[in-house]
Parts: structure tokens; sequence; C-alpha cells
């Protein structure tokens, strides 16, 4: 798995008019280890899903440099990155059922369908959401919805995986259970996890290294072993 080193990353968002450029990021520096689980954490519109939509290549930098393994990433296409971004609002195709909308990935990359099915139900049975394959969006529940976002994302099997609020607008029973299934998730396919939460408690269970940010800025890296600073 790649490590990932954010080098003075910069982004401004410019207006309409091209008079004012507003600085969403500015010199973010840090390095996330392969085959870590880093928690960006901080209050709404401090950059966390800049950040993360930035790594994806959804984002381009204005200055600065990010790396995977050393590599400059700048010039390599999205879909040559190896990674998949799930968005606050999942971003389901409400005409498919979960089941299609988990395998769009792989029909995308004409996988065959005897293969797509076999790892659909892979996926499906590691999150426990066999029963929901034949349902479509509409008819699911908020962390429903989630799940089978989280599972079209690692149908890919990609080496980064990028949850941005993973746990918006789910009930407690379900946020506990996803906060499982992350760690279980990294720990079996030992993938690199970035992940933005603005709730301590879930950046505190999951994290390996905890980023913090204001106001564009990372403020404070804390590495983890075992739940406990280093």
């Amino acid at each position: 798995m790649p490590k990932i080193t954010l080098d003075q990353v910069t982004k401004y968002y410019v207006d309409d008019h091209k008079t004012t450029a507003v600085a969403a990021l500015f010199k973010v520096s840090a390095e996330i280890p392969d085959g870590s689980l880093a928690v960006i954490v901080g209050p709404s519109g401090c950059g966390k899903t800049t950040l993360l939509k930035t790594i994806a290549g959804i984002y381009e930098l204005n200055e600065g440099v990010i790396l995977f393994n050393d590599q400059d990433i700048a010039p390599i296409a999205i879909s040559e990155r190896n990674l998949s971004f799930v968005n606050q609002e999942f971003a389901l195709y409400p005409n498919m059922t979960s089941f299609e909308n988990i395998a769009y990935p792989l029909k995308v990359a004409h996988i065959p369908i005897e293969e797509t099915r076999k790892r659909v139900q892979e996926v499906a049975t590691l999150l426990e959401i066999e029963l929901l394959l034949s349902r479509k969006p509409r008819v699911l529940s908020g962390g429903q919805r989630q799940l089978v976002a989280l599972a079209r994302a690692l149908i890919k099997r990609p080496h980064i995986l990028l949850l941005d609020e993973p746990f918006a607008n789910i009930d407690d029973p379900t946020r506990q259970k996803l906060r499982k299934i992350i760690k279980d998730i990294k720990a079996r396919y030992n993938m690199n996890v970035i992940m933005s939460t603005h709730r301590q408690e879930d950046a505190y269970f999951l994290a390996d290294q905890l980023i913090e940010m204001n106001n564009g800025e990372i403020v404070k890296v804390t590495a983890f072993e075992k739940g406990l600073p280093v």
C-alpha cells in the first residue's frame, strides 16, 4: 500500500468574477504511513472534504504536491490512482438496485459477469447487506445506503479508501456497527483508509493517526499505537 505524503498542499476557491480567492487548504503537510487508518477531524468548513477530494484528484492543487510512495500523482488520471472515494451524500444511482450499484465499477471495467457476481456476494457478506441487493436506494435507510456505497467502493479492491463523514445521517447503533466494519476492512485488506469526521469519539476509536484541522490548515498530527498516543 502506498505511503501518502502531503507537501505544502494549497487549494484556492476563486469567485465567478475571478476577483477573490479563498484558501480552502493552505500549506498542508503530513505523511500518512502505508497501511494506516488516518482520521481527519475539525469543525465544518475547516477543509476536511477539500483535502480528501484533492487526494482523490477531484480537485486540482494550486500549489504543493501529493506523493504516493514518492511519486507525484498530479499527472496520474483519477482512474489510475487505485483509490475509492465515498461521498457523504452516498451518490447511489436511484434507478439501480443495490447489486447494480455495487457492481457498476466492475461493469465499467468489463469484468466478466460471473466474477462480478462472486465479488458482489463477497463484499455484501462482509458488510452483512445480502438482503439489500435486490432493493433500490429509495427504500433503504441512511445507514443502509452508506453500507451500499461502501460496498461499491470496496468492490474495486483499492489501495486507498477515502471516506467523507461516513457517520453523518445514521443512527447510533448503525454508527457503532459501521465503525467496527471500517476497522475490520482496514485489517482484512491492509489498505490505507483516510476518513473525515467531526466526532472525536469516532476518531479516537478508529485512528492510527489523528490529523486535526482548522481554517484550512493542519494544526496537529498524533500517531497512535493500541489506542494510545505515541
